[in-house]
């Protein structure tokens, strides 16, 4: 459970959401028209039924379980501003999962990763807080769960990119991305940790396995790596706010990814974050917990006493 943020702090999260929304809603109009996206139209627009849908519902019981008003009262804005995270992980889940034609996996991995924020909570403060970031896991759960199911192809984010735009379309997603990070969710030290530890794992595994450094470098290229890098690892409600702590967080996904890829574990980068972030939820749950024993054991110390 987490203590009430500060005004200027909810504003700068609910300002960042709304970019994090703005960018990646363009992403998927471009991708579905110019870009090349194999995915039909079909797929964010049943994703973001079943984000939208399964946030309200569990706001709604969240709501009247806790005698509060629900989240998305106050008008058109307050909708508005409480879907954000919800269209996010919906237009993220439809845009990363290949599919072919079907909708339901698209539809179970959007209910997952709504799903998870309800389900996987740690204390914190006074409330509680979800500790898994909502689309990878969402999207790691459906490739184990369903392994004829994969993620887009990297080559169709710019399938129908040619001449200046091939350099342009990844400046644009990193100094998009490197402003959102650094004035809102001042996640930077984190993309610092996470890149230089890509770095570092790839010179490990040249060292111990014989992997030529260049192709272990190679998936910096991709834009797909770099949409990963700014706009999922980075997701600020379930990674750390301290620098140092961001940067250990960074490190330990790109470690976690060298370890997965050095024993053939396929789609590294997802499955690194969802062990990552279940690492650092059972560290906050334990941390805790031992609070709560040690305040416990304090106050019969001090009833004792008074005896």
């Amino acid at each position: 459970m987490t203590t009430p943020a500060s005004p200027w702090a909810q504003e700068h999260r609910l300002a960042g959401l709304r970019r994090f929304a703005f960018a990646i809603t363009v992403l998927n109009l471009l991708g579905h028209t110019v870009l090349g996206f194999e995915q039909s139209w079909a797929q964010p627009l049943v994703a973001l039924a079943t984000t939208y849908g399964l946030e309200l519902v569990l706001e709604m019981v969240g709501a009247k379980a806790g005698r509060r008003r629900p989240r998305y009262a106050g008008g058109a804005k307050g909708l508005f501003d409480f879907l954000l995270s919800a269209h996010i992980t919906g237009l993220a889940v439809s845009m990363l999962i290949y599919a072919n034609e079907r909708l339901w996996p698209i539809c179970f991995a959007a209910a997952v990763a709504i799903g998870s924020k309800a389900v996987f909570r740690v204390a914190h403060g006074e409330t509680s807080r979800h500790f898994f970031n909502p689309s990878n896991l969402g999207i790691s759960v459906t490739l184990i769960l369903f392994p004829w199911i994969g993620l887009a192809p990297p080559y169709h984010f710019t399938e129908n990119v040619v001449g200046a735009w091939d350099w342009l379309l990844p400046a644009v997603i990193v100094a998009s991305g490197t402003f959102i990070n650094a004035r809102f969710t001042k996640r930077l030290p984190l993309i610092a940790g996470w890149l230089l530890g890509f770095v570092l794992q790839a010179v490990v595994r040249s060292v111990l396995q014989g992997t030529p450094v260049a192709a272990a470098w190679m998936p910096v290229t991709g834009l797909a790596f770099l949409l990963y890098t700014f706009y999922m690892i980075t997701d600020p409600a379930t990674t750390p706010s301290d620098p140092r702590a961001q940067v250990i967080f960074g490190a330990s996904v790109a470690a976690a990814y060298g370890v997965l890829v050095a024993v053939h574990v396929v789609f590294g980068l997802f499955f690194a974050l969802a062990w990552v972030c279940l690492l650092r939820g059972i560290g906050i749950w334990v941390r805790a917990l031992l609070g709560m024993r040690s305040r416990a054991a304090a106050s019969e110390a001090v009833r004792a006493v008074a005896e």
